[in-house]
């Protein structure tokens, strides 16, 4: 380990990590409500793109989010040290926000790029220091990233009601500025209650001068890659370009587990436990594909079909994005119970039946949403309850799926390849974003009729990856070898 334990850390260290995650998280899903809506606005100062360029971009860049978070936490382990980039990463989010503010367009993929950037930074480095505050492990441990996940969701409910609100009925600039400025309260936090969190981040070992050249070429070719693209040398499009990822990903799982069968000295036991490994990773891919429908085709059918008056006013379409986070603060406490309970009467599902629940759950919320669609066609909108239910839906398939997946993976790989296997996981869940975000893109969204007709095509997937996982669920659960 390159940063040293905090045996000593103060427990309110945990509310600095809790307040910044919550802000970081404020930021990230109040430019999540506004993005998709953002690029296809052809009459308050959008860019008036198509849907099917605005999903992709919205692919891409939820895609590198995630992909960020492996060099990120590699800069932290040899470079920075988890506090450092906690801190620079939050600087780096806040600084993109305000360059997309300045409402100039050849700044703003500038300002994403900056955000994903900075997230990667942030986002996996301040969740290794929530473990580090609890060293001995064991049930603090536990309820200490209970804390810190109400945080994660907190955030992400407060983002998109206030950024869309700001958004909707002053300038789409101060929506995204004002997610810029809910980073500088997390920042600000941080740095006046840092102390609590005593030696959590704070790396000890000097910077090893081959880590360091490869920082600044890595940094190097990226700079030089972008500077290209701006300069019309290399050409892309943002369809192409989320293409070409796509099949990258798929490529790069597809030789890490061939490699890692080849070559990685697995034994019987192992060897199993990989296998369903892969079989989680297909299934994870399967379910965000769908699922992150929310921030694009949900919230352009939130715009474009469904009812949004309140007391006689009408709230901005961004407000859906918030559902969902209130859903999980709400029902996570009852899924987990449901599990403890189930585990008593010796009837807990196994691993491969929870992601076979959770994949049909996503699949019934295509349903319901396809039949609100049918129902716009016919009536022209729909009220704001199909959403709703939707997304419940699609909360209980999350807390069926996610959650069980983090954990699995963790008990599943090979000690001395968890860290490898953690990144796949995530690498999944990035092949995912980008396939919805190209799904979303194919969606004729401006027609209901044919809308409604997509949206039952994508719950076929899921639905037939969940019930094939829980039909073979005992036979695929002795795989395992008796992990739980």
């Amino acid at each position: 380990m390159s940063e040293a334990p905090a045996a000593k850390s103060h427990p309110r260290g945990l509310y600095t990590l809790f307040f910044t995650e919550m802000w970081e998280r404020f930021s990230y899903y109040g430019m999540r409500g506004l993005l998709v809506l953002f690029l296809v606005d052809k009459t308050r100062g959008g860019f008036g793109l198509s849907d099917e360029m605005a999903a992709a971009i919205y692919g891409l860049y939820t895609a590198a989010v995630y992909l960020a978070a492996l060099p990120g936490g590699w800069i932290a382990d040899r470079v920075l040290g988890a506090q450092r980039a906690v801190w620079i990463g939050g600087i780096v989010i806040a600084a993109g926000h305000f360059t997309i503010a300045l409402d100039r367009g050849e700044f703003f993929y500038i300002g994403l790029i900056l955000i994903v950037a900075g997230t990667g930074l942030l986002k996996p480095n301040i969740s290794a220091m929530v473990g580090q505050l609890y060293p001995e492990g064991g049930a603090r441990r536990d309820a200490g990233f209970t804390v810190f996940y109400m945080g994660i969701n907190l955030g992400a409910a407060l983002g998109p009601i206030i950024c869309g609100l700001l958004a909707r009925y002053w300038r789409w600039q101060i929506g995204f500025g004002a997610a810029g400025v809910g980073m500088l309260f997390g920042l600000a936090q941080f740095y006046l209650t840092r102390r609590s969190l005593g030696e959590a981040g704070i790396r000890r070992e000097p910077v090893r001068a081959r880590h360091r050249a490869a920082l600044l070429g890595g940094l190097g070719i990226i700079a030089l890659a972008i500077a290209l693209c701006f300069a019309g040398v290399i050409s892309v499009t943002p369809v192409a370009l989320a293409h070409a990822a796509k099949n990258s990903l798929v490529m790069i799982a597809a030789f890490y587990f061939v490699a890692i069968y080849l070559f990685g000295r697995l034994d019987a036991v192992e060897r199993k436990r990989v296998f369903l490994i892969l079989i989680l990773f297909v299934a994870s891919a399967v379910f965000w594909a769908g699922f992150e429908q929310m921030g694009s085709s949900f919230n352009l059918f939130a715009e474009r079909f469904t009812v949004r008056r309140v007391f006689g006013s009408e709230f901005p379409a961004a407000w859906f994005q918030s559902v969902g986070p209130v859903l999980i603060i709400a029902m996570s406490p009852l899924i987990a119970a449901a599990w403890v309970w189930l585990g008593r009467k010796n009837v807990n599902p196994s691993i491969p039946a929870k992601f076979g629940l959770g994949l049909v759950f996503l699949a019934l919320g295509f349903v319901l949403i396809s039949a609100a669609a049918a129902f716009a066609a016919k009536f022209g909108t729909v009220g704001p309850w199909w959403l709703i239910g939707t997304y419940f839906l699609h909360t209980i398939g999350e807390l069926c799926l996610s959650p069980v997946g983090l954990s699995s993976i963790t008990k599943l790989a090979p000690q001395r390849f968890v860290g490898q296997m953690m990144g796949i996981w995530f690498l999944g869940t990035s092949l995912g974003n980008l396939i919805a975000g190209l799904t979303a893109g194919s969606l004729k969204t401006g027609s209901p009729g044919e809308l409604s007709a997509g949206f039952l095509q994508i719950a076929i997937a899921p639905a037939a990856a969940g019930v094939l996982l829980m039909a073979l669920a005992k036979p695929i659960s002795r795989l395992s070898a008796n992990v739980r």
